[in-house]
């Protein structure tokens, strides 16, 4: 669990989540060693516990990559104590942070415009699909949906059929924008002593990664096309295959093509060559220039290649699926996983990104549903009679 020593050690975070977005944002934090407590329904909670049993049969694999060191607590908010716990939570609370649908946290009593002038020094930031103003504002949106709407699909995939990328890209990319946030309404208050609003859209923090493409399609009047494993701005980069299976190749400038064309395809004389020399030529003359190393490739098998292209310092990869990616020599030699124990079991878990030179961070379990809530009611003041008929009447989990 946290410890005195972490980052964020002494902020509590109240949680109004589902799904991916706001979880991932607070498990960062969480990693980080705020206290995070997890509000969740009493029928069933979070619905990220049930996209699937992959974890020995019992736990969700979405859940369990967002949620470790995490306190849940299971009250219906609808109810006149699960509004007085929320209230409570608030007083002592440094962060809320949520992503229920458009108006919940209004129709529970807690108007989203008023949190500051009854919890000042309350750091909110609310996860929305399209934002807070506009004639989207109301849609409910889901990370797809999301993906759809920005024009990410619309430039992923290969020539003649879209794609979405393989994970939720919306929800992660909103949740580091909602993590990024919370700290700088954390940093902030401390200069200021008071607490801040803020508000992540969906569709801006996609848009916002995906701004490069959307500045080109404005400037030129032609809308992204679709590249595959290709880049979009830089060949050549992609998938080649060797003659034992594909590998990823990269060169994002001039003088790695000099290198690579001499030192690698033994054809110095590309260098210079004018349908080749620069990146924009190679860019108009992607087919040639894919099919000088697609030959050269082919001829020659992984181990080969990989050898010439970092004798050459020249990127490569291999291209590796989610199984094979899990025992990475890399995670191995930097001790990637950590063991954290959780309702299946224990489990390994990949540890937190951020890594501080010379510390080890804390990492505690994954949740249960309601595994915490009477202790948490207990702390802001409830008596055992008021939790028993709490209990009693399905109020809490």
């Amino acid at each position: 669990m946290p410890t005195d020593s972490s980052p964020l050690a002494g902020i509590t975070v109240i949680a109004l989540e589902h799904a991916v977005a706001a979880p991932f944002a607070s498990r960062q934090l969480a990693d980080l060693g705020a206290r995070v407590i997890k509000i969740e329904r009493v029928d069933g909670g979070d619905f990220g516990r049930d996209y699937d049993r992959a974890i020995n049969g019992i736990l969700s694999s979405v859940f369990m990559w967002t949620s470790r060191s995490k306190e849940s607590v299971a009250i219906d908010l609808r109810s006149v104590p699960g509004r007085r716990l929320l209230d409570e939570l608030l007083r002592r609370a440094d962060v809320l942070l949520q992503n229920l649908g458009p108006g919940a946290l209004d129709r529970l009593g807690f108007p989203s415009d008023e949190l500051r002038s009854q919890y000042p020094r309350l750091v909110t930031v609310s996860n929305t699909g399209y934002g807070t103003s506009g004639p989207d504002s109301g849609k409910r949106a889901y990370d797809a949906l999301i993906q759809a709407e920005s024009g990410i699909t619309a430039a992923t995939g290969s020539a003649t059929e879209m794609a979405k990328p393989g994970f939720s890209a919306a929800d992660v990319s909103s949740g580091m924008y909602m993590f990024a946030a919370t700290l700088t309404g954390l940093y902030q208050r401390e200069r200021t002593g008071e607490g801040a609003t803020f508000d992540v859209a969906m569709l801006d923090s996609m848009t916002d990664a995906f701004a490069n493409h959307i500045y080109k399609s404005q400037y030129t009047g032609e809308p992204t096309d679709r590249y595959g494993m290709a880049h979009p701005f830089a060949v050549p980069y992609g998938a080649y295959l060797a003659s034992d299976g594909p590998l990823m190749l990269g060169i994002q400038n001039d003088r790695e093509w000099a290198r690579f064309t001499s030192q690698v395809l033994g054809r110095s004389e590309l260098a210079d060559h004018p349908d080749y020399a620069t990146n924009v030529a190679r860019t108009k003359n992607r087919v040639g220039v894919d099919a000088i190393v697609g030959e050269f490739f082919s001829s020659r098998d992984s181990a080969c290649l990989s050898g010439l292209l970092d004798n050459a310092e020249i990127a490569w990869a291999k291209i590796n699926n989610s199984l094979e990616v899990a025992d990475h020599p890399q995670f191995i030699a930097r001790d990637r996983w950590v063991e954290t124990d959780s309702p299946a079991g224990p489990v390994k878990t990949l540890k937190q990104v951020i890594v501080e030179r010379g510390k080890e961070w804390s990492y505690g379990p994954i949740p249960g549903l309601g595994e915490h809530t009477e202790r948490v009611l207990a702390e802001v003041g409830f008596t055992e009679s008021e939790i028993s008929e709490m209990r009693a009447s399905g109020a809490i989990a």
